[in-house]
């Protein structure tokens, strides 16, 4: 049977968890995840971990931080003047805000503090410094048939 290999289309099942057990996010009861394997766009833990997989195949893999979504970075956390945020827009402590970056990507931030005029964002992703265990189950690799022995 083929196995998984960087390159691969695949589409995968999983649940993300926190080494308590506290599930984060899952793509159970939805359409699986489609991704090819080392494109970079999912964290290199996870796409790592399909490499060698079979179709039906599980298992549960814990990510550390430097695979995941690293480690909590000072130079994310920037402060603003609120006349810098839209005028519809009350910021308050815990609401999540999508800032533009020079490349013209929206990244979200938490607004942290309201002070006066100042508002505090973090863009550091709520999962950095965690390590995340990750429940998989290979479905498919898109496209890749069974490999035959001998001349064809």
């Amino acid at each position: 049977m083929v196995q998984a290999k960087k390159g691969d289309t695949v589409k995968v099942h999983y649940t993300g968890k926190f080494t308590d057990g506290m599930p984060f996010d899952t793509s159970e009861g939805a359409e699986p995840v489609e991704f090819k394997i080392g494109e970079g766009k999912l964290i290199p833990g996870f796409e790592e971990a399909m490499i060698g997989m079979r179709p039906g195949e599980a298992k549960t893999v814990t990510i550390p931080p430097e695979n995941a979504y690293g480690f909590y970075r000072e130079d994310k956390i920037i402060k603003v003047d609120r006349k810098d945020i839209p005028e519809d827009i009350t910021p308050e402590e815990g609401m999540t805000l999508e800032v533009s970056a020079p490349n013209g990507q929206f990244i979200p931030v938490q607004v942290t503090e309201v002070k006066g005029d100042k508002i505090t964002l973090d863009a550091n992703n709520p999962l950095a410094e965690r390590d995340l265990v990750f429940d998989i189950r290979l479905v498919e690799i898109v496209g890749q048939r069974e490999e035959t022995k001998g001349p064809s």
